[in-house]
């Protein structure tokens, strides 16, 4: 089936169309000068990253880690306190430092002389044919990234109520004094960890038994377990309805093990995962394929089921991180200039980071999953407390875990929590990536002492004891 608009109307012709501004925008380089570009935008320049996910949200985890450090400082003997947080100034270094970033690159585009930019919806209506603004886009190559947005679960009264999403919540002009947060994700705990480090009194409600119930589960138990000391924790737990009061804040009542019950905040998030925008797209007019969860099916060569239509990010990868979405379009990039000699997209191994406190890190499998695939491993471990920089921390929490193979030595997975965890992990990735085994990282090189890095060490020490 060929799927092709039948009319013809104010139609123009593109090398390329872009849609989407987050990484998408990315893939014109110099090499492009020559082609004739449309750019499509219904929101924002810059995508989700830059606007309203990782960029916005890091900077508010770094001013909830300030306070942090503050208050924990009594314990290293110096007695200082957190006089007030002054949410407007908070607000105006972030977005004072990101919102020139999206104008700035709106402008630069618009101003190329062989780009055009759109700022509105766009939807397909034939395989290489959109409409914007009533107007029809044809091209000979078409890019999809247009990423993901926040789930809404089907909660009686939630559509009446005042809520917020991670897309919202994070440009609020009046900090809230309590919050109440539905989910139990990367997103909701690292917004939990925010607005309770800068004074609100924050509330989670979440389906599972613990928290990051995908992460390895020794972490996962051991973050839930600390976490609760910073939140008001209601785990095993399922809204029933959420309701909107005469102040304007909400009531969410819950199912938890011991009965109905509900809580009262001026504000709530729904922050219940993510999803990819295909729904949006109209696709059903084209031949491009749609995987089970909603995701569009590219090959390794980030191409979907209809030749010289690619796709990248969120739109196409269940992982939803930047660092994948930029790898993906320097792929798509190269294969648009040189469709004789293709790249294949290579993400392997892909870690990742949850930025709350603790601080979590993780790269290949866990052990769940390889008990469940029947892969043969062993585990190296090692304690922040173990060495000299923990104890100059009072980091007694927080550890890494290596696991490997025990007759090759080679890292199957790695997994940490604790302080500056996203920076620990990449030894660890790149030893996955180049096949450097546990024996060669535990006695083949040195490791500065004291520092961080010898909580990785100890785990490596541990795993190559246990190899066969």
């Amino acid at each position: 089936m060929n799927k092709e608009s039948k009319t013809s109307v104010n139609r123009e012709h593109f090398d390329l169309i872009i849609i989407g501004t987050g990484s998408g925008n990315s893939i014109i380089t110099p090499e492009f000068d020559e082609w004739k570009i449309a750019i499509i935008e219904k929101g924002v320049f810059g995508g989700t990253c830059l606007n309203r996910g990782c960029i916005p949200s890091k900077m508010l985890v770094h001013t909830a880690n300030i306070v942090n450090e503050i208050i924990d400082s009594e314990a290293l003997g110096v007695d200082a306190s957190v006089e007030s947080i002054r949410w407007a100034d908070i607000m105006d270094r972030v977005y004072n430092r990101i919102d020139p970033i999206a104008e700035g690159g709106e402008s630069y585009r618009q101003h190329l002389p062989n780009v055009t930019v759109y700022k509105g919806h766009a939807r397909f209506v034939g395989n290489k044919t959109l409409e914007v603004n009533s107007q029809e886009l044809t091209a000979e190559n078409i890019v999809i990234a247009t990423g993901a947005k926040p789930f809404i679960p089907d909660i009686a009264g939630l559509n009446k109520a005042n809520f917020h999403t991670s897309d919202s919540i994070m440009r609020i002009s009046k900090f809230p004094e309590s919050m109440t947060i539905i989910g139990g994700g990367y997103i909701a705990t690292e917004l939990a960890h925010v607005f309770s480090s800068l004074g609100s009194r924050v509330s989670l409600v979440a389906r599972g038994q613990r928290l990051l119930k995908a992460q390895d589960k020794e972490i996962s138990e051991k973050f839930t377990g600390v976490f609760r000391k910073q939140i008001s924790l209601y785990l095993e737990s399922e809204v029933q309805n959420v309701t909107t009061n005469e102040a304007g804040g909400v009531n969410v009542s819950f199912m938890s093990p011991v009965g109905l019950s509900s809580i009262e905040s001026d504000i709530l998030l729904v922050a219940t995962g993510r999803t990819p925008t295909t729904d949006e797209l109209s696709l059903e007019t084209t031949d491009i394929a749609i995987g089970e969860e909603g995701y569009v099916v590219t090959n390794e060569q980030m191409s979907t089921t209809v030749p010289g239509v690619y796709a990248l990010g969120d739109v196409t990868n269940p992982a939803q991180l930047k660092h994948t979405a930029n790898a993906e379009t320097r792929v798509i990039s190269n294969n648009l200039i040189h469709p004789n000699s293709p790249v294949s997209i290579d993400l392997r191994p892909t870690p990742y980071a949850i930025f709350t406190r603790p601080q979590i890190a993780s790269v290949g499998a866990n052990e769940e999953e390889l008990t469940a695939h029947r892969v043969e491993y062993i585990t190296g471990k090692g304690n922040y407390s173990e060495i000299a920089y923990g104890w100059a921390m009072e980091e007694t929490d927080g550890f890494c875990k290596v696991l490997a193979d025990p007759h090759t030595g080679n890292i199957l997975g790695a997994h940490i929590l604790g302080p500056h965890a996203s920076t620990l992990i990449h030894q660890l990735v790149q030893a996955m990536k180049f096949g450097q085994t546990v024996h060669e990282l535990s006695r083949g090189m040195l490791y500065v002492h004291p520092a961080l890095n010898e909580v990785v060490e100890i785990a490596l020490i541990h795993a190559s004891e246990a190899c066969y």
